[in-house]
């Protein structure tokens, strides 16, 4: 996503929104953002419709980390499928690698998953990636790699990993550190607490 100046807590506070980019820590109960909820009382300010869809579209683009024109890419990829424009947004967002290396509990953040990925510790079909944003697809194979295997940190990360279920589309071996896509991600178990709608008026606007 290139270097990153500032604080991730400080893009929480600024958009009002937990985007977990610090992992599990983001569970505790350090979070800075769950902390100024709790103590501020004063009525959030008007903001106009344009600050909305801008906001909500940084949102989404954060809580994935990926840049501005890899954002935009994805979007215009979107644009040109069949399915509705933001569902198949989020679709393509989820499919990323990396975010399947984090939803599969194998890092504590996304951030960390395009790392892991970065550095080739996983195996797609067979094959080494080094991409973090490759698109799984309905069939993939996901692997460590077999020196990957004995890392501490993916152990760590899986006996640490309080986030919940693992999706119902991708299935998981934690033995082998094995998984598989079974099918696509379908519309309820994409990111709910994004109104995609306005994403889609904010690149109509152009």
């Amino acid at each position: 996503m290139g270097i990153q100046i500032e604080s991730r807590c400080k893009r929480c506070r600024r958009l009002n929104y937990k985007l977990f980019l610090k992992g599990e820590k983001c569970f505790t109960n350090k979070c800075a953002l769950e902390k100024r909820k709790s103590a501020s009382k004063i009525p959030p300010h008007r903001v106009s419709q344009y600050s909305r869809q801008l906001r909500e579209k940084q949102k989404l683009r954060f809580i994935y980390g990926v840049t501005e024109n890899q954002f935009k890419r994805y979007y215009e990829r979107a644009e040109k499928g069949s399915d509705v424009t933001g569902e198949e947004l989020l679709r393509l967002l989820e499919r990323r690698l990396d975010n399947v290396v984090w939803r599969l509990s194998w890092a504590s953040s996304r951030s960390q998953a395009r790392q892991l990925v970065s550095h080739g510790h996983f195996v797609v079909n067979g094959r080494k990636v080094w991409t973090p944003s490759s698109l799984v697809k309905e069939g993939d194979i996901i692997e460590a790699a077999e020196k990957s295997k004995k890392m501490d940190l993916i152990k760590q990360n899986l006996q640490l990993s309080n986030r919940g279920v693992l999706p119902e589309w991708l299935e998981v071996t934690t033995e082998s550190l094995k998984a598989v896509v079974r099918r696509l991600p379908q519309k309820e178990e994409l990111e709910q607490d994004i109104d995609v709608t306005l994403i889609v008026e904010y690149y109509s606007r152009r």
